[in-house]
């Protein structure tokens, strides 16, 4: 076990979903062509000034009270001063005076127990334009130049590589759930900052802080916090104090290292001030009651519920609500009148193997609710076997038929239990040196009588039945 204690602060930035920008008209959607979604705005023409988004604000207003943050009682916008290629107007439009929200924290489950994790602030701001750097040329797109982005900073909490994973994992979740973001990694709409010291076990003071810069993905930051915290406990095990720098760097997927970029010894002075075309506003008290009205019930909540309610175990519930669309389903189920247990089964098994194997969401999965109770009526009735109710399923989604179209009089259950006694005794009969090593102890050979009933009745006998009357017989 390592003497050294890691301690981990993150900034998360996410962009959220709108039909258009944050300050300009420009569509905001991921676009592989470059330079199609632009405005005037967002390349800082003369004359051109920003309109606030109102659903952006909103929207950020309702990831504020989501982590239990205090709202400002005025909107202000300021102007964080810099040059860059992908920042055309010289500065980028964010918060610094009155964040959206400050001083909150999010509850996540990490190793099957419940942590806070506290919140510095969030703010909105506008994202910058994206560079493609070639051989011997750099090309600016400006498709990201204006999304609105949200900035999450958390307070130096965390003190593994998991509980940091766990916790971009649990507010990527509330993005989706809250509808206002898509969270896609793969299309660069979340990014971390990741900054990590070590400190002696039992010390009070922090030790040097190293920045990691815009790690796109979970498993980068799992490995860039690993390596930075093995990279650090070796230099202060060899007496190497000095080595450990305050610094930014980049992590190397490749490399599966971290990379020094510069030194940061002083942080640098960005000349914040209010932005002058972007006036204050108060943020009326009923707009934020009604925006808290339309905060869903958020995966933590409804997996308590679905184990304490619906008496599904810990691990289903937690496969169920790891996506909204999945809970949605699941809910959708209940309303109709499938039991939470088989609603449970289906989904976790038969309909996320399909929407995995097809690459297809929940919503474009033809199989709804009300089709999939088609299915499990006639296993109730005793109509078809749990097998021929599987058969049932595929050919409904193949065909994108409705399931009673494929349920026909040729697959009727035996159920009558006179009928079935004749088929099992005719079997017991015809094989009875099995039923003797049977007797004898044999017991594996019962899954074998049970067969030879599904192969006679081609397999409409009822399966449950059948046990009971085999069990009956062979112990008379």
């Amino acid at each position: 076990m390592s003497k050294y204690k890691a301690v981990i602060g993150l900034e998360m930035h996410c962009e959220f979903k709108s039909n258009s920008k944050v300050f300009s008209s420009a569509k905001n959607s991921y676009n592989e062509i470059p330079n199609d979604n632009i405005a005037g705005v967002d390349m800082a023409f003369p004359g051109t000034l920003p309109v606030v988004n109102e659903k952006c604000i909103k929207d950020a207003l309702m990831m504020s009270i989501v982590l239990h943050c205090k709202q400002p009682e005025f909107m202000y916008f300021d102007r964080k001063n810099y040059y860059y290629p992908d920042l055309p107007k010289g500065y980028q439009i964010t918060q610094m005076t009155e964040p959206v929200g400050r001083d909150g924290y999010v509850e996540m489950e990490c190793n099957g127990e419940k942590k806070k994790v506290f919140i510095h602030d969030i703010h909105l701001e506008e994202d910058a334009a994206s560079l493609d750097h070639y051989y011997d040329t750099s090309c600016i797109d400006y498709n990201r130049a204006g999304v609105p982005l949200v900035e999450l900073v958390t307070e130096p909490c965390l003190h593994t590589a998991e509980e940091a994973v766990t916790f971009l994992e649990t507010m990527r979740s509330i993005y989706k759930y809250c509808d206002v973001s898509e969270a896609d990694t793969k299309k660069g709409q979340i990014r971390c900052d990741v900054n990590i010291s070590i400190m002696d076990e039992n010390a009070i003071e922090f030790g040097t802080r190293v920045e990691v810069k815009n790690v796109n993905s979970f498993g980068g930051v799992r490995d860039a916090i690993n390596y930075e915290i093995k990279r650090q406990s070796e230099l202060k095990d060899a007496g190497r104090y000095h080595e450990v720098e305050q610094e930014t760097r980049r992590w190397d997927e490749e490399a599966g290292k971290t990379i020094r970029m510069r030194s940061k010894v002083d942080a640098i002075d960005y000349k914040y001030f209010v932005d002058p075309n972007l006036p204050k506003f108060k943020i009326a008290a009923s707009w934020l009651e009604e925006i808290k009205q339309e905060i869903p019930l958020l995966a933590l909540e409804r997996k308590e519920k679905y184990i304490s309610e619906y008496g599904l175990s810990e691990y289903d519930a937690g496969v169920i609500v790891k996506e909204r669309e999945y809970a949605e389903y699941f809910e959708e189920c209940l309303k109709v009148g499938i039991d939470a247990k088989t609603a449970c089964n289906w989904l976790t098994t038969q309909i996320l193997g399909q929407i995995n194997e097809k690459e297809i969401t929940l919503k474009e999965f033809y199989l709804t609710p009300n089709l999939l109770k088609q299915i499990i009526d006639e296993i109730k009735k005793g109509t078809i076997s749990s097998k021929q109710a599987k058969e049932v399923f595929y050919k409904s989604i193949e065909e994108k038929k409705e399931p009673k179209t494929f349920i026909s009089n040729d697959m009727t259950q035996i159920s009558d239990q006179v009928v079935l006694e004749e088929i099992i005794t005719t079997i017991l009969n015809e094989n009875k040196n099995q039923v003797q090593e049977y007797k004898n102890g044999k017991d594996n050979l019962f899954d074998y009588f049970v067969g030879q009933v599904m192969k006679n009745t081609r397999g409409k006998a009822n399966p449950v039945l059948t046990k009971e009357i085999l069990k009956e017989k062979l112990e008379s």
